[in-house]
């Protein structure tokens, strides 16, 4: 049920998309152009600025909606293929040109973070923030020292607004869960409620500054990508401090290629910086828009804002590793197969239908460059197929499935020629062979020897435990006990419900007798037949009726 205040956002929302002229872009969808005439009855629309282009209004209501919007705008931002110029454009302002919050807010929250005043931490701190987006804004500062750092602060009061949106989110997704027929296989809760969690987690800088901490441990020399430092003695819950870097924003790809910068080689290397946070590290920077990647002149990416990150079961990343090497193989059996076995198809799907399915999807897309291939239409068709044989949303992939969005979208901006296939495949099979092969065992052999180390001295007394009891008939094992005691138990009831069953049988087998017999005389008749008949008959029908099997033991 919608709570008055969630009541009052939906009408807020509402007045928002009047004010900023967007009520003609609803009204011009199929679903409401048969209430296009009530245009002629909305006299605010004599007040719209006709000279705002419509992407200017859709950024703008953005903006003024909130976090959860913005957010949505920024993955739309990285999707020009399936979007016209005019708002790919505008939506990139929201990465990292949201409408910053006053500096005299930012200087309160560092100070009720730190307990104490700003200059007891930093020699310089600008008011003016370097950056903003729609959780946080950055300031540049000095540390006493006269480190050069960035100041991450969390806008104020932001927790109340998004968890308010949230709730709106989660009526939406049970209405659709409810009456939608395609609602339970997208399982939108699930799908709201990771998205919750991240979210969440975003307001905590202390958990994004050791994710910062466990990428650039994890790219440590790396000449691929650079992580700044964290200065953890000054970073708290809504305050982050890391170390200033000095990179060209990957959106000025102008300056990249006047720099000198390979963008054929730093697209390659885009990918297998993505697909090495995945499968090798398992930990995997889920927020990689354009406004949170530099390019050094060397051409080795520098990554910021680690608010978003994700990470894959065993299970899963072996499943996902497989279906894309069976799609690069195009052995489209393989992938329905792995799609069955991993549950995210029902089992009863028959597998024959779902490869020729699956084929017809994607063989068009194999052998051709990679400015050909629009993924916006493979996922909608691939949407379509997933319809047809039921396979549900699999929540733990969503922002995986994100972070593959941006990275393509990424991808078609540096160089629209990249085969993506090609740079990929080598990796996973080269991982595949690390999971799987010779090499895979033993390197899980020398992970098990520290255990064995520690095992080994107890197994003989172990050893010579079991054969003792053995040898003198105390050995016992836990579950044939619990097995056998079952059976007995069952055994135990059986003959319960025969003897019962006989003792049934035989009292009404005797009433029938008395009323047979001649010369009985019975002490009492009850409607003509003798009582101790009509006892007899009813003790019978109710012990055959309560202890037959099947009745109640």
């Amino acid at each position: 049920m919608i709570r008055p205040g969630q009541a009052l956002r939906l009408l807020f929302i509402s007045w928002t998309l009047m004010r900023h002229g967007l009520d003609d872009l609803i009204l011009a969808t199929h679903l409401f152009r048969p209430l296009r005439f009530l245009r002629w009855f909305m006299w605010w629309r004599l007040l719209h600025n006709k000279e705002v282009g419509r992407g200017e209004r859709i950024r703008r209501t953005l903006e003024d909606l909130g976090p959860i919007f913005v957010k949505f705008g920024q993955i739309l931002s990285t999707r020009r293929d399936l979007l016209p110029d005019d708002l790919a454009e505008e939506l990139a302002k929201l990465q990292d040109r949201v409408p910053p919050f006053p500096g005299r807010e930012a200087v309160a929250i560092i100070e009720k973070g730190y307990g104490q005043p700003l200059s007891a931490v930093f020699a310089e701190f600008d008011e003016v923030p370097l950056a903003s987006a729609s959780i946080a804004q950055v300031h540049s500062a000095t540390l006493l020292d006269g480190t050069r750092v960035v100041v991450k602060v969390v806008r104020p009061n932001i927790e109340p607004v998004i968890r308010r949106d949230l709730g709106l989110l989660y009526i939406i997704a049970d209405k659709l869960q409810r009456y939608w027929s395609e609602g339970r296989r997208l399982r939108p809760l699930a799908v709201v409620a990771e998205f919750e969690k991240t979210l969440l987690d975003e307001l905590d800088l202390m958990r994004e500054a050791a994710s910062a901490a466990q990428i650039r441990r994890n790219f440590s020399g790396s000449e691929q990508l650079y992580v700044p430092e964290v200065y953890w003695p000054h970073c708290r819950k809504r305050v982050m401090v890391m170390e200033r870097i000095h990179g060209i924003p990957i959106a000025n790809l102008q300056a990249v290629r006047a720099a000198g910068v390979d963008m054929q080689q730093l697209a390659e290397r885009g990918v297998e910086i993505f697909f090495t946070q995945v499968f090798r590290h398992n930990f995997f920077h889920a927020d990689m828009h354009p406004g949170n990647i530099f390019v050094e002149p060397s051409g080795r990416y520098i990554a910021v804002d680690f608010g978003i990150v994700g990470s894959l079961s065993g299970e899963d990343q072996r499943y996902l590793a497989e279906n894309l090497l069976a799609f690069f193989k195009r052995d489209y059996n393989r992938v329905a197969v792995l799609h069955v076995e991993s549950g995210w198809v029902p089992r009863t799907t028959r597998v024959d239908e779902f490869e020729a399915a699956i084929r017809t999807v994607c063989e068009p897309i194999f052998e051709r460059p990679f400015a050909e291939i629009s993924f916006g239409h493979l996922l909608l068709r691939l949407f379509q197929t997933a319809r047809r044989f039921n396979m549900e949303v699999q929540p733990q992939l969503v922002l995986l499935q994100k972070t593959l969005l941006n990275i393509e979208g990424l991808g078609r901006q540096i160089d629209p020629q990249l085969n993506l296939w090609s740079t990929a495949k080598p990796f996973l099979e080269r991982w595949m062979s690390e999971q799987l092969g010779g090499r895979a065992f033993v390197n899980r052999l020398k992970a098990q020897v520290p255990q064995w180390g520690e095992k080994l001295p107890e197994l003989p007394s172990l050893i010579f435990d079991v054969l003792h009891q053995a040898k003198h008939g105390t050995l016992e094992l836990k579950g044939q006990r619990e097995g056998l005691a079952q059976i007995q138990q069952e055994i135990r009831r059986a003959n319960q419900r025969t003897f019962f069953a006989i003792l049934g049988s035989a009292l009404l087998i005797s009433a029938a007798l008395l009323l047979g017999l001649d010369g009985y005389a019975p002490a009492r008749l009850v409607y003509g037949l003798p009582l101790e008949s009509w006892v007899l008959g009813i003790l019978g029908g109710a012990i055959l009726l309560g202890n037959w099997p099947g009745g109640r033991d």
